[in-house]
């Protein structure tokens, strides 16, 4: 249907959109399987290992806060236990592919806060992972407000 051509510029696509995904979070998350000048393929692989360790943040935590965002989430632990694997299309603009980096940047902010001390491990777990109290719904939706409005700047 697409043709040798489509076909080329398809996968053309997909490999740079990966590739931006990962220079744009590079040194917010570690990123494996890059080659000899960093780059990745169609798809890039968080670790999410470290994360784990120095905040009790589950992997599956952050695929769940991604949905808080508006996303679907990605693959997980898959090929490797403890990552994320993010795969966007050859059909993503930059619009929303600048979303998808705010919106895990912001996610890594707030596991900064563990890891730093500057907030309580339970609490800002329960924002983290949400909570089907009024209270942890009141702080997910502020921290959604501000998300999108910042996604409004874009």
């Amino acid at each position: 249907m697409l043709g040798a051509v489509g076909l080329r510029e398809s996968t053309e696509n997909a490999i740079m959109n990966a590739n931006y995904i990962a220079a744009e979070l590079k040194g917010d998350y570690d990123i494996l399987y890059t080659g000899k000048n960093g780059t990745v393929a169609h798809e890039l692989i968080l670790d999410c290992r470290e994360i784990k360790k120095t905040s009790d943040v589950e992997v599956a935590d952050i695929a769940k806060r991604l949905i808080d965002y508006g996303f679907h989430a990605p693959t997980v632990s898959f090929p490797v236990a403890g990552t994320l694997m993010i795969e966007p299309t050859e059909s993503e603009d930059k619009e929303e592919l600048d979303r998808f980096i705010l919106a895990m940047k912001t996610i890594r902010k707030e596991i900064a806060e563990i890891e730093n001390g500057h907030a309580d491990k339970e609490l800002k777990r329960v924002q983290i992972l949400g909570s089907s109290s009024s209270c942890g719904q009141c702080i997910r939706r502020q921290k959604l407000s501000v998300f999108l409005s910042k996604c409004w700047e874009l």
